[in-house]
């Protein structure tokens, strides 16, 4: 797949316009379809993950050296975006696959690497994240998750919360204390399979939205691991948690960029059909100021995730900053286009009939997970502070 470093910088190339058009159509004919039944039934969204996974967009990140498609991040983050406009549920697929398996890709062993990053491009199974816990959530550095070393092994033991695709994924990046005097230097990151013993999950979440992707606690009783599945070394795990998210947070703008668009596009073509007074409300000023408004939310949005997106390929000094602003910014405007979506189908777009609830509900939990935007403005304001910022 395309490397941003040869990309045009006013355009995407004609090999991420292919993937764009790729990505479009299988989720326009494969993905869509099943958008809302799917959310209606609160389930996995099977028939996307079958598709995804057929076209090798499951986890396009995994480097083609572990057997994966060598997306580059503007690409992965195109094929988030056009899954997303069809069915934000479906769009964790990849964003989670890239945010569980990006620590053993920054810093996980050649045999971690050949081992879990060639499982996952296989199709073996998905990869979660398990950082959050009950009383850890924007304060990660409070987890209580141990592992205790035991001769060859470490045990874990504890409770991982809202972890994105738990019970479906086989393998888990999972976070735990490993000394607890150290504070932050004292986590590390290990990977966990579903089947190791003393791994359970809770009942699934019952959510506002994104209701295809399981969210379930994961529970840890006492699990053993090899000590060769920790990823990095010991007491890295904190600084590794934080690059990953410095990374995969430009997914989640995609996200929102993706359901921002899809909820505008159904809107634009709503207007243009529906008829009052004796003529398309698409012909009413006010009603076009707002589609205007929409329009340009959306384009801003865009344009931010794919300047982050180059950030992240090239592991530029700012990618935190960009990271965080992308994020937060995208997720706002998805918000508030997929509300004025709703309004410009009046009643109607108050109903299950319509897509544009589903989108506005599916919208918010972009505010919300890897950092909420109060956090990520937390995160900006340092970023600024510390002048590390784009000099252009």
């Amino acid at each position: 797949m395309p490397d941003t470093h040869t990309s045009p910088l006013f355009a995407l190339s004609e090999e991420h316009q292919a993937i764009r058009s790729a990505v479009r159509e299988l989720c326009d004919a494969k993905v869509a379809p099943y958008a809302a039944l799917v959310d209606e039934e609160a389930r996995y969204p099977h028939e996307a993950a079958a598709a995804l996974l057929a076209a090798d967009f499951h986890a396009p990140h995994v480097p083609e050296e572990y057997g994966g498609a060598g997306a580059d991040a503007l690409a992965t983050v195109l094929v988030i975006e056009e899954v997303a406009r069809a069915c934000v549920s479906s769009s964790l697929i990849p964003a989670v696959n890239k945010l569980g398996s990006l620590p053993v890709q920054l810093a996980g062993s050649e045999e971690l690497k050949k081992h879990y990053l060639g499982a996952l491009a296989r199709g073996e199974g998905g990869f979660s994240y398990c950082l959050s816990e009950p009383e850890a959530g924007s304060d990660a550095a409070a987890m209580r998750t141990r592992a205790v070393r035991d001769g060859e092994d470490w045990v874990l033991h504890g409770t991982k919360r809202w972890i994105s695709n738990a019970g479906e994924s086989e393998f888990y990046t999972v976070l735990a204390v490993t000394d607890p005097d150290k504070r932050t230097r004292g986590i590390s990151a290990f990977v966990v399979e579903k089947s190791d013993a003393g791994v359970s999950f809770g009942a699934p979440e019952k959510k506002l939205g994104i209701k295809g992707s399981p969210t379930r606690e994961v529970y840890l009783d006492n699990v053993r691991v090899p000590a060769d599945r920790m990823i990095g070394e010991e007491g890295t795990g904190f600084e590794l948690a934080m690059r990953t998210l410095d990374h995969t947070r430009v997914t989640i703008a995609a996200q929102a960029v993706g359901v921002a668009q899809g909820a505008l596009d159904y809107a634009l073509e709503y207007a243009k059909e529906r008829q009052q007074f004796g003529k398309s409300i698409s012909d009413f000023q006010g009603l076009q100021f707002l589609l205007a408004d929409m329009g340009m939310k959306v384009e801003a949005a865009r344009q931010m995730t794919y300047a982050a997106a180059g950030r992240s390929e090239r592991g530029d000094a700012d990618l935190t900053f960009f990271g965080a602003a992308a994020k937060c910014f995208a997720s706002d405007v998805a918000m508030q286009v997929t509300v004025d979506a709703v309004q410009v189908l009046g009643g109607y777009g108050y109903t299950k009939d319509y897509p544009v609830e589903r989108m506005m509900r599916d919208a918010k939990i972009t505010q919300i997970y890897e950092g909420t935007n109060q956090v990520q403005r937390i995160v900006m304001a340092r970023q600024l502070l510390a002048g590390i910022q784009s000099q252009v």
